[in-house]
């Protein structure tokens, strides 16, 4: 089993449409994929059968896009309505983000024996859980590798290098990573040199600003991945 954590360099880096991408190329492959939120904030509240649920759109898309047939809180079962950082959410609703309950859900989706696992973060590496703890340590825990999205902007290579190294200093491999091109940023592919020049790890896809996923999943290159099965 591929297990793969997909975080970035800041919020709205274009996690979810990397990760969309990656699950419907991997898909395509006839491979088995489950995917896990773990914790998302920014939620709809929508009236199911059993009553309101809170619905939040990446979680949606992931679990739309994998083929192990999950439910949607299977996939994100920590979810806060309010857009705002999710230890700030958890204080507001007296309520505690446990790591242990992190693991032991996480355990019951690779407990369905998928050949691969995709989760995808909050935020970036770093993102607070409250009590002093991070998202980060629940990754070093679960013994995930790595796949780190860069968005390409003024200030990623900063952005990008302290993040890779941060991963490092953790102990876990970074598998590869993504240069998501949601700007017109000057000299792109200076800075995409720049950073594969750093990074030991392959460049997978270097992505643009559009919203065909199947476009964008046939960008991939997978057999860094593949490898590892």
């Amino acid at each position: 089993m591929i297990k793969l954590f997909i975080t970035a360099t800041d919020t709205d880096a274009g996690k979810t449409y990397v990760a969309q991408s990656l699950i419907t190329a991997l898909v395509e492959q006839q491979l088995t994929v489950a995917v896990y939120k773990p914790i998302s904030a920014g939620c709809d509240k929508v009236e199911m059968q059993q009553g309101f649920q809170l619905v939040n759109e990446d979680a949606l898309l992931l679990a739309n896009a994998s083929n192990c047939q999950q439910s949607l809180a299977n996939v994100n079962p920590i979810a806060f309505e309010e857009p705002i950082a999710p230890h700030i959410a958890a204080q507001k609703h007296n309520k505690v983000i446990d790591l242990a309950f992190l693991d032991e859900h996480y355990q019951s989706i690779t407990n369905n024996h998928c050949d691969v696992v995709i989760t995808e973060g909050a935020g970036g590496w770093r993102l607070p859980l409250g009590n002093g703890q991070f998202l980060s340590q629940f990754v070093q825990s679960s013994k995930q590798d790595v796949i780190l999205v860069v968005n390409m902007k003024l200030g990623c290579l900063n952005h990008a290098i302290l993040t890779y190294q941060a991963i490092v200093s953790d102990g876990l491999t970074c598998v590869g990573w993504v240069a998501n091109c949601l700007d017109n940023m000057p000299y792109l592919e200076e800075n995409i040199a720049e950073l594969s020049q750093f990074f030991p790890m392959p460049l997978l896809a270097q992505l643009d600003k559009q919203t065909d996923i199947q476009k964008a999943a046939a960008k991939f290159n997978l057999q860094p991945l593949l490898a590892h099965l």
